[in-house]
């Protein structure tokens, strides 16, 4: 192969009560990559299309987790990267981590390697460093693995892919505002009543459970955040409403997509799920703020190579 395209997907992470810990993986956006092999020695982005980033390398989050994956692996064929970003950067639904996982993937795909994917984690999370100010999982898990992830300890990357229900459907939208997770993980609270952690770990524990059992009933009751939605929700305009919203609609929870602005709601099947997109259309469009909306199954893949390109 001489170059090959990629699709990296969008991401919801945190689903409501796992804190830096759960994530899933959407269908229906993401980013999509070129990765060429060159004669000029070296790796370079060549091309972005769809956001005003920068081309340096270790101002790229695609750049940097590219970099740190080249350095453990090294090559002598040059690497050439050209982004189509078609998630929004600060949008809440794994923008930084669709690149970074794009680029290692693409990388080790183009190169005919058989590193686990699991193991490519470590370099993406380099990316994902850049664009939060910390290295987190939730949304790079998701993105790589595909499905429901589960990150019970990064330093060891202890990362559990769980089942689900086939027939959850995430309907998210995206108030055409940017939040920046650095600036959202400044807001939350340095200490935490114990009595939320307690309320919080059983929605965990529930949560996982209710994938496990196909536990409808259960998912729902568990799909609550006790730590980190108050501080949040307040940068999203309609957030309350939003999520009334969706749980009058039939949504088993709604909740805020990683660090915002997008908000997403899990339903059972299609049908709900276009009825808590109606919802969220209305109630947005009455706030005059422009949006994006998608309804998306659960991808189970993750990342994946869409052609080979001569």
């Amino acid at each position: 192969m001489n170059s090959i395209k990629i699709f990296s997907p969008s991401t919801v992470a945190n689903v409501s009560c796992g804190f830096d810990v759960l994530g899933l993986c959407l269908e229906t956006v993401g980013d999509e990559m070129i990765i060429k092999k060159s004669e000029k020695p070296g790796l370079r982005i060549t091309k972005i299309e769809g956001e005003n980033l920068p081309l340096s390398i270790e101002k790229n989050v695609a750049g940097v987790a590219a970099k740190s994956y080249l350095y453990k692996y090294p090559t002598e064929i040059g690497i050439e990267i050209e982004i189509f970003k078609k998630i929004k950067a600060g949008s809440g639904i794994g923008s930084s981590a669709a690149s970074a996982v794009g680029a290692v993937y693409g990388i080790n795909e183009l190169l005919e390697r058989t590193i686990k994917r699991i193991d490519l984690i470590p370099y993406a999370l380099e990316g994902e460093k850049l664009a939060s100010g910390q290295a987190h999982a939730d949304n790079i898990a998701p993105a790589m693995l595909g499905g429901f992830t589960l990150v019970r300890d990064l330093n060891s990357f202890d990362i559990i892919k769980l089942p689900y229900p086939l027939d959850l459907v995430v309907t998210i939208i995206h108030p055409k505002i940017e939040i920046k997770t650095a600036h959202a993980r400044t807001i939350l609270k340095k200490q935490v009543p114990l009595k939320n952690v307690i309320k919080q770990t059983a929605n965990i524990a529930g949560l996982i459970s209710g994938l496990y059992l196909e536990d409808y009933d259960l998912i729902s009751r568990c799909l609550n955040d006790e730590i980190i939605e108050k501080e949040r929700s307040l940068l999203i305009p309609g957030y309350n409403s939003l999520k009334n919203s969706a749980l009058e609609s039939g949504a088993l929870g709604c909740g805020i997509s990683g660090s915002g602005p997008s908000v997403f709601a899990i339903s059972r099947g299609q049908t709900k799920a276009k009825e808590v997109a109606y919802g969220f259309k209305s109630i947005v469009s009455k706030l005059g703020i422009d949006y994006d909306i998608y309804i998306s199954k659960i991808n189970l893949n993750g990342v994946k190579k869409m052609i080979n390109v001569i």
